[in-house]
């Protein structure tokens, strides 16, 4: 061999030294809405997906991990910002979190360009779930119908023969009541839009009241779900018209709802008493590490993590090749265990999932629990997925 040809391959070697370097660790950009009203729900999805991290030995794929975290504080604008800064400086294999679907959407086009994997932990708007559906876009959440839906053929089978809707004025706000009244066949009172973060719901609470209905569907996540129905209780009508509710009653609310919430009744894709291997040792980790009890938030979030293990797996580290990626993200959806039961995403990257009904019950002393009531919606599909051209 001359000294010129051991130059070459000695080149070579380093170039593929140099390549394997710069993909041997993971990154992760997490971005979420960790202040304000609603930090709560952005906290529970980033611990959630820390606690998956830890236990895979803080390693996807084999492969070190390092999560750069982001606080969107609920604005569009700055969400926009943050996924361009994670993908055109930070150089991201993954964008896991994009908050509320506001947020997701005004951070789309930038994610969209790039090809740069895109997890939702806590969005799943129609736009993208249709014919916007992208390759590289997941939701390992839920399309944003789900929940209402679920909650809608729960109304109809327990009965409910005319419902009162509310939600924020969004566009999960607007796809909740469009997926309630999917699936739900009496009549509706009337539909009412809130504004975002509104703290004081004294009106429309009275103008409700008025409307005599037979029961109330709302929407609202986070702090508004707490002032909502500690107010909702206050006027006395959680013991007259039954509260039914997606994303309002669960695990980031319970705490400051407490026996405000008894009674109430709540669809989601997992709370604690759900029957999933897997899952009692994710609550009580969770409880451990965080000292307070999971929400349906930590749930995806620590899915997440453990499905990204094994995508990350699936291309053996390489996750610079964003297709392939991408591909991998998808097939390992239908094989990772989650802690909510059956999984899988869609043709339009949107989660194959069963939807259950929890009622808000006494517990010891001053405390309260979950109890599972039904499964309204087994193995659901959203009814978006035949616009999305994907397979």
């Amino acid at each position: 061999m001359n000294i010129t040809t051991c130059f070459k391959l000695l080149a070579i070697s380093a170039a593929t030294f140099a390549t394997m370097q710069a993909h041997a660790d993971v990154k992760v950009g997490f971005m979420g809405s960790l202040s304000g009203p609603v930090a709560a729900v952005g906290q529970d999805q980033y611990d959630g997906f820390m606690l998956g991290l830890e236990s895979l030995g803080g390693k996807l794929g084999g492969q070190a991990v390092s999560v750069l975290r982001e606080d969107e504080q609920l604005k569009p604008e700055l969400g926009n910002q943050i996924a361009r800064k994670l993908i055109d400086r930070d150089k991201v294999d993954a964008i896991v979190g994009l908050g509320f679907s506001n947020v997701l959407m005004a951070s789309l086009p930038r994610i969209k360009e790039s090809g740069t994997v895109a997890i939702a932990t806590n969005a799943g708007p129609s736009p993208i779930a249709g014919a916007g559906c992208l390759p590289h876009v997941f939701s390992m959440a839920w399309q944003n119908d789900g929940a209402a839906e679920a909650m809608g053929k729960y109304a109809t089978d327990a009965g409910y023969k005319r419902v009162y809707l509310m939600a924020p004025n969004y566009q999960a706000g607007k796809d909740y009541i469009a997926g309630f009244k999917r699936f739900f066949k009496g009549e509706i009172a009337d539909e009412v839009y809130t504004q975002v973060n509104q703290p004081d719901y004294s009106a429309e609470i009275a103008q409700l009241q008025a409307a005599s209905p037979n029961a109330v569907f709302v929407f609202y996540p986070g702090g508004m779900g707490v002032n909502f129905v500690k107010q909702y209780s206050q006027a006395g009508l959680s013991k007259q018209v039954p509260l039914l509710s997606a994303f309002t009653v669960d695990g980031t609310t319970l705490p400051a709802l407490r026996t405000a919430a008894i009674g109430a009744i709540s669809a989601a894709m997992w709370d604690v008493p759900v029957k999933a291997p897997g899952n009692a040792e994710f609550v009580a980790a969770f409880s451990k590490k965080y000292g307070r009890t999971a929400s349906h938030y930590a749930a995806v979030g620590y899915d997440t993590a453990r499905m990204l293990d094994v995508a990350v797996r699936k291309v053996k580290g390489n996750t610079a090749d964003k297709a392939a990626f991408a591909a991998a993200v998808k097939a390992a959806g239908s094989e990772f265990k989650s802690v909510r039961g059956p999984f899988s995403f869609n043709n339009n990257n949107m989660p194959v999932q069963n939807y259950y009904a929890f009622q808000v019950v006494k517990g010891a002393g001053s405390n309260v629990d979950m109890k599972l009531l039904a499964t309204p919606l087994p193995n659901h599909k959203d009814v978006y997925a035949a616009q999305c051209k994907q397979k």
